[in-house]
């Protein structure tokens, strides 16, 4: 039963940092294709970065450069992504996925598990 549960989400000024965390449960994330995604208000939900084992990460190209951080640590399970400088616009609900594919698909609908999100609200 494959599932992740997101967490670190929360209220944060303008300039702060997180780090958010997708564990993973029923599968195991070194031989699996992980990724990171977020949904702001009114917007689509958009890829960040995915990590695979065939191809390492994996940049979507939705976020800003030197910002964004996504790591795994294989013996927890857990996939991380640190967000440092954070800003108004960064708010949105931050999902971690999966999919049965052995690479990052570019297609948000490819991942087929989700987590329930975690809310990164920052404020000015």
């Amino acid at each position: 039963h494959v599932q992740l549960v997101e967490s670190g989400g929360g209220l944060v000024h303008t300039g702060g940092s997180l780090r958010l965390s997708c564990a993973a449960f029923g599968f195991t994330l070194e031989n699996a294709a992980i990724g990171w995604f977020r949904q702001s208000p009114g917007k689509e939900r958009e890829g960040l970065f995915c990590i695979s084992r065939r191809d390492g990460v994996t940049d979507y190209g939705n976020s800003e450069k030197g910002r964004f951080t996504m790591s795994s640590d294989n013996a927890k399970n857990i996939a991380y992504l640190q967000i440092n400088t954070l800003k108004p616009e960064d708010t949105a609900v931050y999902y971690c996925a999966t999919t049965n594919l052995e690479y990052c698909s570019k297609f948000v609908g490819d991942f087929a598990w989700w987590g329930q999100g975690t809310q990164v609200t920052v404020s000015s």
